[in-house]
Order: C-alpha cells, then sequence, then structure tokens
C-alpha cells in the first residue's frame, strides 16, 4: 500500500486548526514541525521550570498523510474555505511508497565512534569493540542518539575530563545520553532534567537498559543541588534564558559544558556565561560549537 504525504506551509495561529481539519477530513496523521528548521531562523520550543512550553512555531508546516486514492486538490479547497486560510501555492504532495519502517530505520543507524574507547551502539549491532566503554542507545522520541554533533562534542568533553566521582547534571537529558555517558565514565551522581515527560521517561529506560543508575526529572520535580559538571545541549536562546539558573547549579570551581550552539551564536552565549564562568574551551563540528569554562569564585 502507499500513501501520500502532504505537506501545507502556515502560520503559529492555524497551524493546529488546520492540522484538526486535515484530521477531520482523512487524514491518518498529522503533524507540525518549524519550517525553518536547520536553518539560522530556527525557533527552539521550550518552556522555563514551572511554564508550560510556549506552543508552536511562528513559521510552520504541517505534515499530513493520506491514502493514496485520496484527491489531495479537493481535500485543499475544502480545508482551505473550514480554516478560512488562502492555500493556494502552499502546499506540496507526493507519493509515500510503502517500506519496512522497521528495517530502513535500522540501516540508517549504525555504531558510533565517538573516541577511541567510547561507543554509541543500537541495540540490533555487536558493537565493533567489546573492550569498549559501549552504551546501548536506540533512535527515539527524545533527542540524542550521539549521531548529531552537538552530542558528540558534549560526549567527547565528559570522556577527556571526567576524571571520576564528579556530580553532574544534565540539563535538557533528552534521551540520557550524555548523564549514562558519564555515569560509565565514572562519574558519581548525575541527574538528568527535561521538560518533556516523554525524554524522562526514555532516559529512565535507556538507563536501565545500561545498567546505570541516573536520576531523570522534570524540573519541578528536580532536586536542588550544586554540581562539578553542568551540561547542557539545547539551543542558543534556551541557553540565554537558562543562564542565571544553569550557573547557579554549578559549584565554585565546577565546569559549565554548553552545546546546541551554532558557530554565529557562540561569542553571544560565551559573553552571557562571561558573568559567571571563565570559558576557556571551544571546540567546533560541522558548523555547531561545544563551550565549557571553570565557574569563578
Amino acid at each position: 500500500m502507499a500513501w501520500q504525504s502532504l505537506k501545507v506551509e502556515t502560520s503559529d495561529a492555524a497551524a493546529e486548526r488546520l492540522s484538526d481539519i486535515l484530521l477531520d477530513l482523512g487524514a491518518l496523521s498529522a503533524s507540525i514541525e518549524d519550517a525553518d528548521a536547520g536553518t539560522d531562523q530556527e525557533q527552539p520550543i521550550f518552556g522555563e521550570p514551572g511554564e508550560e512550553p510556549p506552543g508552536v512555531w511562528n513559521h510552520s508546516v504541517v505534515s499530513a498523510l493520506f491514502d493514496e486514492d485520496a484527491d489531495i486538490p479537493a481535500l485543499m479547497e475544502e480545508a482551505a474555505q473550514a480554516a478560512g486560510l488562502d492555500l493556494a501555492g502552499r502546499w506540496t504532495v507526493e507519493p509515500l511508497e510503502e517500506a519496512d519502517w522497521v528495517r530502513l530505520t535500522q540501516s540508517q543507524f549504525d555504531p558510533i565512534p565517538i573516541t577511541r574507547r567510547l561507543w554509541i551502539v543500537p541495540t540490533w549491532h555487536e558493537s565493533p569493540d567489546p573492550s569498549a566503554i559501549n552504551i546501548a542507545l536506540d533512535p527515539g522520541l527524545a533527542f540524542g542518539t550521539g549521531s548529531h554533533p552537538t552530542t558528540r562534542l558534549c560526549l567527547q568533553w565528559l570522556d577527556a575530563n571526567l576524571k571520576g566521582g564528579e556530580t553532574v547534571l544534565d540539563y535538557g537529558c533528552g534521551s540520557g545520553i550524555l548523564a549514562i555517558a558519564a555515569l560509565k565514565l565514572g562519574a558519581g551522581r548525575t541527574v538528568g532534567v527535561d521538560i518533556d515527560p516523554q525524554a524522562v521517561l526514555s532516559a529512565k529506560q535507556n538507563a536501565e537498559l545500561n545498567r546505570v543508575g541516573g536520576e531523570f526529572y522534570l524540573p519541578n520535580e528536580a532536586p536542588s543541588f550544586q554540581a562539578d559538571v553542568v551540561v547542557a545541549n539545547i539551543l542558543t536562546n534556551p541557553l540565554k534564558v537558562l543562564a542565571p539558573m544553569l550557573a547557579g547549579s554549578a559549584r565554585a570551581g565546577g565546569r559549565i559544558v554548553l552545546s546546541g550552539i551554532l558557530s554565529t551564536q557562540a561569542d553571544e552565549v560565551a559573553a552571557v556565561y562571561g558573568q559567571w564562568f571563565d570559558i576557556d574551551t571551544r571546540r567546533e563540528d560541522e558548523g555547531w560549537v561545544c563551550l565549557s569554562g571553570v565557574k569563578k569564585a
């Protein structure tokens, strides 16, 4: 069986309404994505502790899946009328052939070498180096598989700098990959925090899979403590907003590790965190930057 994949560009005000209308018109699924993802205009969606996330992106794409025999032009006319929108020229459709999606997805994820002794290994693969520190991790609903440059940069920092026994806070933990790596590299108490309940659940499951004892919480449930190492792999805007809180979570003389930063934004982030930290390291990978520094006394 084949399907039709429909994508409609729209504003944040209309995205959810249009998504609901397409479902009412027979869409098998519908989702909202950032139309500017992967560009300098990419807009992070995040919420602060105690607050609800603010909604959807200003410039959105509504993606919907229809049966292969659906009359998409007629459906779009009906959707435009129901939503009170002019959608002419703002939608595209392409066929989507049937596939073994499990095998197709798995084929895209091979073991990832992070350093000479640290690997990320999907559970359907054998480790290329059984003597290495191997983190078992499958792609899932939470960010962090080791394939993105920002995750690799943070993992490389942890491998190079953890000596053993450090307390670690992983803020924006996603899949829990950084917290799990820290524990496997010898860290002491390690706490992961994320605003997404699915990420917290995923991190707990991944920690159990890797037989490590990390703690994972939503922001309002997280314990208050000052860590030896605070790592935050998020995006530039939330990093700037969260700076006072993250700075307060690091002990004097402790380390901060920041990523999710485009190279063009690194100086801006470094200036914000320079109020509390001596930023002494900047590493770059594929246009993404990892900053780290020591908290001032």
